[in-house]
């Protein structure tokens, strides 16, 4: 099984909070329905959490460009980021708010 692991701190200087990166790699190994479901089980356990909320967003399209060559799990990690970006951008207010859009710029 190939596990990636997720180089942002050497290229960004962010520190990851979460495991979702490594959970949608191991998804990413047993297909759409592996993806969906780490999808559901992290947003809807997270989406309240606005530092972890933040970091799923950043994973979601960091695996939508780590899948150029993948049409199907590229769309589809582009429509969860979609989700999950347009819950943030929604739900988050103030402080949050302003966390999200720095961290993820």
């Amino acid at each position: 099984m190939i596990i990636k692991d997720w180089n942002i701190f050497e290229m960004t200087g962010y520190e990851p909070k979460t495991t979702f990166y490594t959970d949608f790699s191991i998804a990413d190994n047993f297909g759409v329905s592996a993806i969906k479901d780490t999808f559901k089980r992290s947003f809807e356990n997270w989406k309240h959490n606005y530092v972890y909320l933040t970091e799923l967003v950043m994973v979601l399209n960091w695996k939508e460009f780590e899948h150029q060559n993948n049409d199907e799990f590229l769309n589809l990690y582009y429509k969860l980021w979609c989700i999950a970006d347009e819950y943030a951008c929604n739900n988050l207010k103030g402080d949050e708010l302003t966390y999200f859009f720095r961290t993820t710029d």
